[in-house]
Formats: structure tokens, C-alpha cells, sequence
């Protein structure tokens, strides 16, 4: 059944209630869900198969599938407290982020959700932030939301804060946040963080009640480089947070835009280093930034596994699907043992991006990465944004 309005798929209540579970199963990250979601046609089926692939993936402890109850009473939450929950797929999701790979499989959202698909501008910089550099932000920040374009940024300190207070008069912000909905983080921040949720729009990958932590940052980076057309940065440090946001925004082929600062100042050698290399374009102005913008957004259109559902079958007939170990490749049948062996040698702690390891690997593209994702599924690996995958700590 589908929304003649816009064309995608309705989903019952027992399914978004299932989405919402897998997608919170450690081990099953936006990349597996995907791959999930493909397999088994529907995330009920993925997770009555999930114990068994784990298992045959070397995961020894049970997965932890959160229950019905608690999914349940997380919506209750949720709708008490006037938010949404989006699913990738959704007339509402963000559009720009739905295409990226590993774009969060459900969001979490509070105010005004239309402005997560409009053209916006990520604006970031150093929490420390000068004082010509919170003025630059203001001046920019309010130029952009009086020409129709949404302010996107963390509501961090410093050059976030700035941004979204400039752009509040129109409503025209949007603060991705580390935590869940009912917390605010800085503290000093309160105000500010409700007054978007009234007048623009709050959104996170994470549960209600979740504090946020070191970890969960880089995921809220990834919601502010992948709901955004172009991203810019205004003070930031070579080893910033900022400059993790700006390699985000670059792997989801998003401009860059860069204030330059002075060379005596440690806050803009990041940013600086950028536009040296070539890689930022330099930015005065609001003519500056229109000019990299695209003149219009694409259109909406389903989760991938959604479009494939309208021509392959579901695989919930089978108690695992088929994989590409049954390929043949020129060498003959293809050694799962090998390729993980091969994909293993080339990790580390350190995330590595994934494209690096398929090409150091002499086996086939899909055989590394079904490898990949049976390793997550096995604990052995996680994925981390920005199309990249570490070993877990032992």
C-alpha cells in the first residue's frame, strides 16, 4: 500500500514498532540494516534470523533485541513529548541524508520537520570562538535563513550557538543533538534548545532519555553533514571536532565553505588548511554561499530496500538468505575463511576507511563488504560514519 500523495510505502505500527528495534540491536548498524532490510524483506523477519546469523557470525552472547514493550512505551514517550519518529523511507525523513549509505535507519525529531529537507548550509566552528568569528557567524547565520535557507548545526558553544540564534527569527534551524530529545547539553543552552524546538526543528539518532556522550558525537556530525547541502566552518582547530564534521560532509560529496582567519591563531589552521589544499572554497560573504548551492533539491524517493521490494520478492520464506558465498568467482568457489582472514589483516582500532580495505583486498567488492557486515554482526567490528569501519576493542 502506498501514499498516492507522494507515492511511498505506509508502514503498519508493528512494523515501525520492529524497525525501531533492529535498528537499536547492537550489532546491526545503519550499514547491516540496509543489508537486513534487503535480505529479508521486512525488519520482523530480519529479526527472527537475527539470532541464528549472529551466532553463525562468531557472536557468542545473545543479542540484545529491545522488546515490543519498550519500543512501545518509547513512542508513548515520544508522542507526549510532541516529537516524531522518522524512518528512512519516510515522505518526512531528511532528503539529502536518505542518500547517503549509511544514513540512520530512524530518527527522532521535535518542531518543524519540513526544514530537514530544505536547502541548508551546516555551519560549524570552534566552541572557543572569537568574537569576529561569533560576529561573522550571526551576520552569515541571518543572511542565509532571510534568503530561505535552514541553518544547520550542534548547538554546541561558541559558532553553533551563534548560528542558530541568528537564524531563530524566521524559524529557518535546525540543531542535530548528541542526546536524546529530553536532554539539553551545554546546560547554558536550555533556552535556546527549546526555542528551536518551537521555531525550527530538533532532531538525533537517539532514545529518549539517552545522556549524550563522547561516542554519540560523531553521529550527531554525521546528521549535520548529511542533512546539509554545503558546509561551513568558521574557526576551527587542525584536530577539532569541526574538521570530523567538514571529512563527513566531504565523504557525502558536500561542499566545503571556509571563513579564513588569521594564521597567528590556532582556531582557523583547520580551516585554513582546507582552503591551502584546495579542498574549501573561501567564503565573505552570503554571495559566496549561494553560489555552491544547488538551485534545487532533489526529489524524494524510498529506501532502497523499499524499491527493491516492488520488484524482488522478500526473502521471508528462508531462514537465511542467499549470499555471496555461492558466488563463483574466476578463482573458483569463493573461502569466507579467507576473505575475512584477507578484510581482518587490513583493520584496526583505528577506523579505516571502507573503501581503502576493498581495494587493498584482492577478493570482489561484494565479498568484502557481506564480510564486513558478518564481522559487525559478530562484534568483532562497528561501523563509524562517514562510510568507515574499526576493529571493536578486544
Amino acid at each position: 500500500m502506498t501514499d498516492s500523495a507522494n507515492a511511498f510505502p505506509v508502514i503498519s505500527t508493528a512494523d515501525r514498532i520492529d524497525t525501531l528495534r533492529l535498528s537499536h540491536t547492537m550489532g546491526v548498524g545503519p550499514v547491516n540494516f540496509a543489508r537486513l532490510m534487503m535480505q529479508y524483506g521486512s525488519a520482523g523477519a530480519a529479526l527472527a534470523a537475527l539470532p541464528g546469523r549472529m551466532r553463525k557470525a562468531g557472536r557468542r552472547d545473545a543479542p540484545v533485541i529491545p522488546s515490543v514493550s519498550r519500543m512501545t512505551d518509547e513512542l508513548e514517550r515520544l508522542e507526549k513529548l510532541g516529537g516524531k519518529m522518522l524512518l528512512r523511507g519516510d515522505a518526512d525523513y531528511p532528503l539529502l541524508l536518505s542518500r547517503v549509505p549509511d544514513a540512520p535507519p530512524v530518527l527522532f525529531a521535535l518542531g518543524g520537520v519540513r526544514k530537514l529537507s530544505m536547502r541548508s548550509v551546516g555551519v560549524v566552528g570552534a566552541r572557543n570562538a572569537s568574537a569576529a568569528g561569533i560576529r561573522i557567524a550571526e551576520s552569515l547565520a541571518a543572511e542565509m535563513a532571510h534568503a530561505g535557507i535552514c541553518v544547520v548545526s550542534g548547538l554546541a558553544r561558541g559558532i553553533d550557538s551563534a548560528a542558530h540564534a541568528a537564524a531563530l527569527h524566521p524559524g529557518l534551524t535546525v540543531g542535530a543533538i548528541a542526546g536524546g530529545l529530553d536532554h539539553v547539553y551545554p546546560p547554558e543552552n536550555a533556552s535556546l534548545q527549546q526555542q528551536i524546538a518551537e521555531r525550527g526543528c530538533l532532531v538525533t539518532e537517539a532514545l529518549l532519555g539517552t545522556a549524550p556522550q563522547a561516542r554519540h558525537f560523531p553521529r550527531r556530525n554525521r546528521l549535520i553533514a548529511g542533512i546539509s547541502s554545503a558546509c561551513l566552518i568558521i574557526e576551527a582547530a587542525l584536530d577539532s571536532g569541526t574538521m570530523i564534521t567538514a571529512d563527513l560532509a566531504q565523504s557525502y560529496n558536500r561542499e566545503l565553505l571556509v571563513v579564513p582567519g588569521s594564521p597567528l591563531d590556532p582556531r582557523s589552521r583547520g580551516g585554513n588548511h582546507l582552503l591551502k589544499t584546495g579542498q574549501a572554497a573561501l567564503t565573505e560573504n552570503i554571495a559566496d554561499i549561494l553560489q555552491v548551492l544547488p538551485p534545487e533539491l532533489p526529489k524524494p524517493e524510498p529506501a532502497p530496500w523499499q524499491r527493491a521490494a516492488r520488484h524482488t520478492p522478500p526473502l521471508t520464506g528462508f531462514s537465511e538468505p542467499s549470499t555471496i558465498w555461492g558466488d563463483i568467482s574466476e578463482a573458483g568457489w569463493i573461502d569466507p575463511d579467507l576473505v575475512q582472514q584477507s578484510v581482518r589483516s587490513l583493520l584496526s582500532v583505528t577506523p579505516v576507511a571502507v573503501d581503502d580495505v576493498v581495494r587493498r583486498c584482492q577478493f570482489s567488492v561484494s565479498a568484502v563488504l557481506a564480510t564486513l557486515a558478518e564481522l559487525e554482526l559478530g562484534g568483532v567490528v562497528e561501523f563509524v560514519p562517514g562510510g568507515r569501519v574499526a576493529l571493536l576493542p578486544n
